[in-house]
């Protein structure tokens, strides 16, 4: 689920089984290496602490985004990401299904069994990760939420699936030559028994993925060194800038929800992150304990689109030029090229 902003989409019994269990083991203990600094980096601390907040995490782009890189399988990163959860007692994670994923990244459907064994929640982020403005129409991005209901609602027998992510955080108000497509996909998911997961805050892990996949294969730990010290480096300034955002909206911290992904290099670095948040202070709640707070149920004509705080200091004409700034992703295109 990129931040531009979700992402795109990127999407063994007997001996046999075996082996595929060693296979994983051996790559979450390998993804689980790669989250730790590498020799002589310098690593940013993470935030201060300051006062606590309640945070429920989420995961896009199940049952795999971008890449897989060499050596590594789809169940043992989804392991190695669950694990983390698990060490940090997170108790509830909503994954959201791109379904094709299941068709077009071979070996990644066991991610969704894996997902619910572990007692988390699948959700809908539709079934080719279409944003709502990039639709031809209104009915396709319709189609394309409905088809990607059956693998999540076999699943989720007796449980709330009907929760969607907008993929790119794109709820249609860019949709050229349609204004009232947003309010119309809005009622539309309303009436089918949708409730929307909106987002608080990302740390961009997205943009990390495809380089960390080449990087990788070329062996160069001395660039994803550098990876990881841009990328811890932003997810402090946006701890940050979460916190600031909220008291300068709100007047008070307001419960946050996490966007992340089901992908290599997420995984990887995850442990640093929840450290992170740790040390900021969260405390781990629910989707539903989160989207509790009346600033989710704020409403208007740009819900849904973009990060709930920022979104909000634009419709309230909130000044936020003297909160702390998160830096731009770094120039990954050109790295282990």
């Amino acid at each position: 689920m990129k931040l531009r902003i979700c992402m795109g989409a990127v999407l063994l019994a007997g001996a046999a089984a075996a082996n595929a269990e060693a296979n994983a083991s051996a790559n979450a203990a390998a993804a689980q290496a790669a989250a730790q600094p590498g020799p002589g980096s310098t690593i940013a601390s993470a935030a201060p602490a300051g006062r606590g907040f309640d945070i429920a995490i989420t995961v896009d782009d199940l049952s795999a985004h971008g890449s897989l890189p060499p050596g590594m399988n789809w169940p043992a990163i989804a392991k190695s990401y669950l694990a983390t959860l698990k060490a940090h007692r997170v108790p509830e994670a909503y994954g959201f299904v791109n379904a094709l994923r299941l068709k077009d990244a071979p070996g990644s459907e066991p991610v969704l069994d894996i997902w619910r064994q572990a007692g988390y929640p699948l959700g809908n982020h539709t079934y080719s990760h279409l944003g709502l403005s990039q639709a031809p129409s209104l009915q396709a991005w319709e189609d394309n939420v409905k088809q990607g209901e059956p693998p999540i609602q076999a699943r989720m027998a007796g449980a709330d699936w009907r929760v969607l992510r907008y993929p790119f955080l794109d709820a249609g108000n860019g949709a050229a030559g349609d204004p009232g497509r947003h309010d119309a996909a809005q009622a539309w998911l309303k009436g089918r028994g949708y409730r929307i997961a909106d987002v608080s805050v990302s740390f961009d892990d997205w943009a990390y993925t495809e380089t960390y996949a080449r990087c990788l294969a070329k062996n160069d730990t001395a660039a994803i060194d550098a990876m990881k010290r841009d990328y811890f480096t932003r997810v402090d300034a946006a701890i940050a800038r979460m916190k600031a955002l909220s008291q300068a909206v709100y007047g008070r911290q307001i419960p946050e929800v996490l966007l992340t992904h089901m992908g290599a290099w997420s995984a990887a670095t995850l442990p640093e992150v929840m450290a992170r948040l740790d040390a900021a202070g969260a405390h781990y709640v629910t989707l539903a304990q989160a989207q509790l707070d009346a600033a989710y149920r704020e409403g208007g004509p740009q819900a849904a689109n973009g990060t709930l705080p920022e979104r909000a200091a634009t419709e309230k004409h909130v000044d936020t030029s003297g909160l702390p700034q998160v830096p731009q992703v770094g120039q990954l295109d050109a790295m282990c090229r």
